[in-house]
């Protein structure tokens, strides 16, 4: 994605509708595909990574609102004729989690009170009672985080906030002092990765967001996740090395 942004870029043609179709259909296949798992979570992440490039590669302002309108306009019916009930059960859950508390919204209910019971300090390693008596599901993968808010409290939950803001802020530095566009487009697009995951994983489990099976990078058992985490950060660091090796030879 970044290589084909910054050779339209680089070419003039960033804003060239052949350009924009071009781009649009590079990205429309691997998200058609992530849908088709289904994984709708991945693949609202995989958009967002994708609109935090484009608007990053220089992208007239026009194209961004006229794709906000064309977006908004077709919500509607999105939600009515493509997305399956269990896609529609979460977005109603995320209303009102009480409308359905020992169905769809069994797990929201139980993370909202992991959450809460952690009070400032928490109740201990291993001695969290929605944790530990099995009431929160999927508490390894998706629902980490009320797991260290019950039994670490509202402390060490607040820790793990600011250092996911502190690496992103970090990240869009990189992207933003980058000597090449390319490695620019890259780091921006890694750290709209870690910002969407770090967004929708924390804000589902406290009823900000409608749940998604998405994980929490570096703290969410998977190896998968944390493989790809990983080298998101050594693609980073090459990217920073470069910076630095230009700016010392000048």
């Amino acid at each position: 994605m970044a290589k084909i942004l910054s050779y339209f870029k680089e070419k003039g043609k960033i804003n060239n509708f052949l350009s924009i179709i071009l781009i649009l259909l590079y990205i429309a296949v691997p998200t058609l595909l992530i849908i088709k798992q289904p994984d709708y979570g991945t693949a609202m992440v995989f958009l967002a990574i994708s609109a935090v490039m484009i608007f990053s590669s220089g992208i007239s302002i026009w194209y961004i609102v006229g794709s906000v309108i064309a977006v908004g306009a077709s919500v509607p019916f999105i939600y009515t004729y493509l997305l399956p009930q269990h896609a529609k059960d979460r977005i109603m859950v995320f209303l009102n989690p009480q409308s359905d508390p020992l169905g769809a919204g069994y797990n929201i209910i139980q993370s909202m009170l992991a959450v809460g019971s952690g009070q400032v300090w928490g109740m201990g390693l291993f001695k969290g009672n929605q944790t530990q008596l099995g009431y929160l599901p999927m508490k390894t993968t998706d629902f980490i985080y009320p797991v260290i808010s019950e039994e670490m409290g509202f402390i060490i939950s607040t820790l793990i906030i600011v250092l996911f803001v502190l690496l992103i802020i970090r990240i869009f530095s990189i992207a933003k002092n980058s000597k090449d566009l390319l490695g620019s487009l890259m780091a921006c697009g890694i750290g709209a990765m870690f910002l969407a995951h770090f967004l929708e994983n924390i804000g589902m489990t406290i009823g900000l967001m409608p749940i998604t099976g998405i994980p929490l990078p570096f703290v969410s058992y998977g190896g998968s996740s944390m493989l790809t985490s990983f080298i998101a950060l050594g693609l980073l660091f090459s990217i920073n090395r470069k910076r630095k090796k230009n700016m010392f030879m000048e």
